[in-house]
């Protein structure tokens, strides 16, 4: 655990520091609150230990501009001045704890001891959120991105089905986890199905379930995707890659908010909203015959076009930003140079936001410390 104690007086940052640096906490300090936020700037704290009475920027504005920049650490305000009051605005602008000078010892330790278990709950909450929903934050500030937020805005709230077009690796998946975390559906399932990736043999039985026993390997009763989303989001990706028998009743699923599993007659009401995606023209998979006609009217009720990287460029220094804390959290921080950001954002990107996350990985493990635009012409270019 990294801790930063800020203080005008010496001594105090002296004896504090080393009172936890024997309790094993790694301890840096600053005199002053713009020293300290030019360190936080440069690097992760897990806990702050700040005076309030301090020359210049004093504790309290110190406080104010750590939260208004999102710092995750614990803070703990220190005053030799203590009084309820003060006590009383430092835990309501955000502090975690208000400790009184002369510092006592089992009173530093207990609440640091609280303060890092603190941390390490929103870390552990943090990384749990990723796993559940697949990093679903949408990066990016350019036109396009306002676009689709501006959309999913309105249409979220709502049950209307979506089509999400756009190319591979570009985010339609993103964009169907943020129509489900806007909607009235959250706390209920969120459930995916690749239609690419399952064989035609299975896709129904993926999608409607089946009876014990309606074909050879049917050794026990399996609930589709369809029921597993009832009250929720069903996410069909690639949809255009699906069969057609499989078409035929996923549009009865629609109209009828019914299925029946295969190997029986009886049907079971369900309660989805369907979002769909897409990399191909389903206009020319029609002409083709290779997809319905209908059912593409049923899932279009609403479309919402991902661009591809190439066409967002101002957001790639953004998510170079995004991919760097993500495999870098915990560790030691890392940059890139303008320089190496520039050359990344004129090259063409075929394989969009995925390939992007990929390169930012490579780069952070060959790269130096500064990646640096001679690393991206060696790894990347």
């Amino acid at each position: 655990m990294k801790v930063l104690i800020v203080d005008d007086e010496r001594a105090i940052r002296n004896s504090l520091g080393e009172i936890l640096s024997d309790e094993g906490y790694e301890v840096e300090s600053a005199e002053d609150g713009a020293s300290a936020l030019a360190l936080v700037a440069k690097g992760k704290y897990d806990v702050i230990f700040c005076d309030i009475k301090m020359p210049g920027m004093d504790g309290i504005e110190v406080l104010d501009k750590l939260v208004a920049d999102g710092c995750d650490a614990a803070i703990v305000m220190i005053s030799g001045h203590g009084d309820i009051d003060t006590a009383v605005e430092s835990i309501k602008k955000g502090a975690f704890d208000f400790i009184q000078k002369p510092l006592d010892l089992n009173r530093i330790l207990i609440t640091i001891k609280n303060a890092t278990e603190k941390v390490s709950l929103v870390n552990e909450t943090r990384i749990l959120k990723k796993k559940v929903f697949g990093g679903s934050d949408m990066i990016g500030e350019s036109e396009p991105m306002k676009h689709i937020r501006a959309i999913i805005d309105k249409v979220a709230p709502t049950d209307a089905r979506v089509l999400i077009e756009g190319p591979n690796g570009s985010g339609k998946e993103l964009v169907a986890r943020s129509l489900h975390r806007q909607s009235d559906r959250s706390a209920m399932p969120f459930v995916e199905v690749n239609c690419a990736a399952i064989p035609g043999e299975l896709i129904e039985s993926e999608l409607f379930g089946h009876e014990k026993g309606s074909f050879t390997s049917a050794i026990k009763q399996h609930k589709g995707k369809f029921e597993q989303a009832d009250g929720g989001t069903l996410f069909l990706d690639e949809i255009g890659d699906m069969s057609l028998a499989a078409q035929a009743k996923v549009l009865r699923v629609l109209q009828e908010h019914k299925l029946s599993r295969i190997g029986s007659d009886k049907d079971i009401d369900v309660n989805v909203r369907v979002v769909a995606a897409t990399n191909k023209n389903l206009a020319e998979e029609i002409k083709a015959g290779n997809f319905r006609e209908d059912l593409y009217h049923r899932l279009s009720v609403i479309v919402i076009k991902v661009p591809s990287l190439d066409e967002r460029r101002d957001d790639i220094p953004m998510l170079i930003e995004h991919f760097k804390d993500k495999y870098t959290e915990g560790g030691k921080p890392r940059s890139f140079s303008a320089e190496a950001v520039k050359l990344l954002q004129e090259k063409h990107w075929p394989g969009n936001i995925r390939e992007l996350d990929n390169v930012v990985d490579r780069l952070l493990i060959l790269g130096d410390p500064e990646i640096s635009a001679q690393n991206v012409r060696d790894y990347v270019l």
